[in-house]
């Protein structure tokens, strides 16, 4: 029997941010760990943004500046805007068996900030791990703003005038 391997990789080089998850192969080997399975950084980094959103309280993730850039560039044609504001706000490091999240996040305004941050990290290490198979050993928040009730009627004016 033959080693057999489960990548976890960076995806900017082949061998960049790459964990190496050792089983089995050949006929007696189980099915599941038969050939490599290689996992991104932005994988994780968008399983992590997509369960932060999940939890109520959490407005918008990312601090103003990534979040009023994010909207500009959505706004361009060709500018990135499907998909890449699932990470904003979100950075992961990946290891061999390991992952860290870090996160920016806003919450609404009257929300329990620790009840809150306690609920996202739980969502976020449960989809990650179970999505990947990698232990998450932190999940660090940084609350960057809140949104007032008042904020987004405001917002809402401002995206229906014509100029």
């Amino acid at each position: 029997m033959t080693d057999n391997s489960t990548s976890i990789s960076s995806g900017s080089r082949s061998d960049a941010g790459v964990s190496t998850l050792k089983g089995r192969t050949g006929a007696g080997a189980p099915a599941e760990t038969r050939g490599k399975t290689t996992i991104a950084d932005g994988v994780v980094a968008k399983i992590a943004g997509m369960a932060a959103r999940e939890v109520p309280g959490i407005h918008n993730l990312g601090g103003g500046m990534a979040r009023a850039f994010g909207a500009m560039r959505e706004r361009v044609p060709g500018g990135g805007g499907a998909g890449g504001g699932v990470t904003r706000g979100v950075k992961v490091e990946v290891g061999e068996r390991q992952a860290a999240v870090d996160l920016n996040v806003v919450v609404e305004y009257g929300v329990s900030i620790v009840d809150v941050a306690g609920e996202v990290r739980s969502n976020v290490i449960g989809a990650v791990e179970r999505m990947t198979g990698l232990e998450v050993v932190e999940v660090n928040i940084a609350v960057d703003d809140v949104r007032l009730p008042d904020e987004e009627e405001e917002s809402e004016q401002d995206e229906g005038r014509v100029t």
